[in-house]
């Protein structure tokens, strides 16, 4: 039998803001972060062809160039919760700023290939810090009332900075003629499209100047005056603030730190509730999800198709991805984490099959057979439209919740480091598996997408509805 929690003697659970707009702000302003990671992410699609041409290299070394940057990544990402921890979430996500900055100058005005790559780490880096430090933040400052939808600001701006960047870049390609090499304003069309990130970049590090420090940090260095100042503005001066800052210390003395050797265990080197942790990453990368974002308009414009047409079909599923990003976020509390991977699961499947299917046939004057491109690009769209009101959103929402308490943070770590790695396999592989035999690319992402049911049916379990103290 167990026993019902009790309320926080503070109020805080049905804690009201007095002025909700204010946190719905603070929350965006943090969210920025997820818009750059988005943005960076995807802005690199509109380059690759010019990239190719500019430098004159192949299939396998533009790959590495494209991929890099997610070494940058895992490191931000490893860093980050220590650079909070040390210095403040405002800091950090003001130092994210500055190098998305630096990225965007270096990566627009690059001397050779080499720095080129060099920028695209400094980039992956920020993006890596900003997907760590923007939910954990909101976490932190959202009344818990408002804390899941608050949270969703998140996976929204991801979406939606992807679906800003494929915009921004196909209004660049038109201005340019069509060419990704053409002049403007001094620069190449390419180098324009990279360096436009500036302008988020900078509005990111103005908007932390104007919102306050996490409650949670600030009482961990001993500012508690300043901390019960926040909580007041965020949470609304109904609550008891001495017992809202008492519970907040008091849940940071009782967590555990855990570490990489609480993993440990089982036959297999980690424990079995790790090992699904790593195959719900790995299956999320592995369907080739980041193909559709870093490579789309390379892709659409290898089967014939114009370039200012593959940049504007790039945007069109940026629009889908964001559809399918509002649908998970509407039903994942209502149907479930297990229902909605396998219905993702099973349109995947159709999607990426029909996909191989268009892509086996031989291309005529340079394009795919009528009949055959309209099947590509409406089945590009049901790829991304089923990944995202699924796996996209699902997969995070699961690895926050499934591990159990005492291993939760190095558990979601091993994670998130096996899902960099993932995107990165795949998305340094694909130039060359396309120069191979790009229909039997997809039929491999069709394989993972089908591998992916079994796996959920015999391996995750349903955690809606469940208190996180119930997992494990």
């Amino acid at each position: 039998m167990t026993s019902t929690p009790q309320a926080p003697p503070s109020g805080a659970r049905t804690a009201q803001p007095e002025h909700l707009g204010h946190v719905i702000f603070i929350a965006a302003a943090a969210a920025m972060g997820g818009f750059l990671f988005g943005y960076d992410s995807s802005v690199i699609n509109g380059a690759v062809e010019a990239i190719r041409d500019r430098y004159d290299i192949g299939s396998a070394a533009l790959a590495q160039v494209i991929a890099v940057a997610l070494i940058g990544c895992a490191v931000g990402a490893a860093t980050a919760g220590r650079i909070a921890d040390r210095i403040g979430r405002i800091r950090c996500m003001q130092i994210a700023a500055v190098l998305f900055t630096v990225s965007a100058v270096g990566s627009a005005l690059p001397f050779s290939l080499y720095d080129l790559a060099f920028w695209r780490v400094i980039g992956g880096f920020a993006i890596g810090m900003a997907s760590v430090i923007g939910p954990a933040y909101i976490a932190e400052v959202a009344p818990p009332a408002y804390r899941g939808r608050l949270g969703s600001f998140q996976q929204a701006a991801i979406v939606v900075g992807i679906a800003v960047s494929q915009l921004v870049n196909w209004g660049i390609l038109n201005a340019a003629d069509g060419d990704q090499r053409g002049e403007l304003l001094g620069l190449e069309a390419w180098q324009l499209m990279l360096g436009v990130m500036v302008v988020p970049a900078v509005l990111y590090g103005l908007l932390s100047f104007a919102i306050p420090e996490s409650p949670r940090y600030l009482l961990s260095v001993g500012k508690r005056e300043r901390a019960r100042a926040i909580l007041a503005e965020v949470e609304g001066r109904e609550i008891d603030l001495d017992d809202r800052v008492a519970e907040i210390e008091q849940a940071m003395k009782s967590e555990h730190k855990s570490s990489f050797k609480d993993l440990l265990g089982g036959s297999f080197f980690f424990k079995p509730i790790v090992w699904i942790g790593i195959g719900l990453s790995v299956f999320q990368q592995f369907v080739g999800i980041n193909v559709a974002f870093y490579y789309s308009s390379t892709l659409w414009q290898s089967v014939g198709v114009d370039p200012a047409d593959s940049f504007f079909y790039s945007f069109t599923t940026s629009i889908i991805n964001i559809v399918g990003t509002v649908i998970a976020m509407i039903f994942v509390d209502r149907i479930g984490r297990r229902p909605l991977a396998i219905i993702g699961s099973v349109g995947m499947v159709i999607g990426l099959a029909l996909e191989a299917w268009a892509f086996s046939f031989d291309l005529v004057d340079g394009r795919l057979p009528e009949t055959q491109g309209w099947v590509a690009l409406i089945a590009a769209h049901v790829f991304v439209l089923f990944f995202a009101l699924s796996w996209g959103v699902v997969v995070w929402v699961m690895l926050g919740e499934m591990f159990p308490n005492r291993i939760r943070a190095a558990a979601l770590g091993v994670a998130a480091a096996a899902q960099w790695i993932a995107n990165w396999a795949i998305t340094a592989s694909f130039p060359s598996l396309a120069d191979w035999n790009l229909s039997a690319t997809y039929v491999i992402y069709t394989v993972f997408a089908a591998l992916s049911i079994p796996f959920v049916l015999k391996f995750v379990k349903e955690t809606k509805g469940k208190s996180l103290e119930e997992m494990g």
